[in-house]
């Protein structure tokens, strides 16, 4: 079976066009000097997407959106944080394909102010048309969502409720997808990549990396990630979980552990969604380098992580690497004051 027939079992809704480039930051490389080690530094860019601003959860949404139709729901019911990239995108998502949705925004951040309430990802939110329940802190997200599919289906409709971040097995089958895009590209380009950095929040993104590494023929401990969410610990658990249910779906019988997977904890700070001096610099020194933006929450915050271990040499001297910028630039706009000084 080749690869795309691996994936074609799966109902599908086509919301990007085409694989999304890579490009080498050799301004950036220049910027930060001997520093580098000579590591060559790459980006995948799946912030370059057409559809509601761009990112990596659209990779996701075809895979689920697929799955809601093919299950005959009318109404999307996703959950996430007041500026959660999934729940922007679900909404653009479900605008282009005339599904209804609803967003459940709980207070996963002790970030309270008007801008952060109101702006970034909350406003487009609602430019793309989504019902928003922006639930008090301490609310039950879960309990929310599945009492309102329980209302829609007592009015005679049907929902899908996505879960955080999308990151159910049949959601990573869209960075299983992006593994074997990734593969292919870097056989076009001649280009060997050692390590692909990735941010790790609810885990679906690196799951699917990992399992379509695997399909591909590609050692999964090159994947490595930074989480963002939750502590090194319980993140890898959480991961190797999802791994195996990714491998389970595709009906294969390779399996991980802990051990197989990298993923440092360096960069979390004081928790999710909450600002780092780091995840700042590494913000500016990108924009201002490459004139590219990376989200304060996600990707800011990893490519910090990959800028110190590519310093400290815990990733090898004159390695090539692969960073996936996942998008979430709107989020920029809800850190304004963390951002905004010189």
């Amino acid at each position: 079976m080749s690869h795309s027939d691996l994936l074609n079992r799966f109902p599908r809704v086509r919301l990007m066009r085409g694989p999304t480039p890579m490009q080498r930051l050799d301004r950036l490389e220049r910027v930060i000097g001997e520093r580098r080690r000579g590591v060559s530094i790459w980006v995948k860019r799946d912030d370059l997407m057409e559809l509601g601003g761009g990112g990596n959860k659209l990779r996701k949404l075809e895979f689920l959106l697929g799955q809601a139709i093919a299950e005959g729901c009318d109404t999307v019911i996703v959950t996430g944080g007041v500026q959660s990239n999934f729940a922007r995108l679900a909404a653009a998502a479900c605008a282009r394909t005339g599904l209804a949705c609803e967003l459940v925004l709980a207070q996963m951040v002790p970030r309270h102010s008007e801008i952060y309430q109101g702006n970034g990802n909350v406003l487009l939110d609602r430019l793309f048309g989504a019902s928003l329940h922006i639930l008090a802190e301490g609310d039950d997200a879960s309990g929310f969502a599945n009492c309102r599919a329980s209302e829609i289906t007592a009015s005679g409709g049907k929902a899908f409720v996505a879960t955080l971040g999308g990151s159910t097995p049949v959601g990573a089958l869209g960075y299983v997808d992006c593994a074997i895009e990734i593969a292919a590209q870097s056989v076009e380009m001649g280009i060997a990549f050692q390590q692909v950095v990735i941010p790790n929040g609810s885990g679906g993104m690196h799951a699917g990396l990992v399992a379509g590494a695997a399909v591909a023929g590609k050692d999964p401990s090159r994947i490595r990630a930074y989480t963002v969410l939750s502590s090194a610990d319980a993140c890898i658990a959480a991961t190797v979980d999802k791994v195996n249910a990714v491998f389970e779906l595709l009906g294969k019988e390779d399996r991980v552990q802990a051990e197989d997977l990298t993923i440092s904890g360096t960069q979390l700070g004081r928790g999710y969604g909450m600002p780092t001096s780091e995840m700042v610099e590494a913000v500016r020194i990108v924009g201002r380098s490459e004139g590219l933006l990376l989200d304060p929450v996600y990707g800011g915050k990893a490519f910090a992580g990959l800028l110190s271990d590519i310093e400290n040499e815990v990733i090898a001297p004159g390695s090539n690497v692969l960073f996936v910028m996942t998008g979430g630039s709107p989020g920029l706009y809800a850190y304004a004051d963390v951002l905004s000084s010189n």
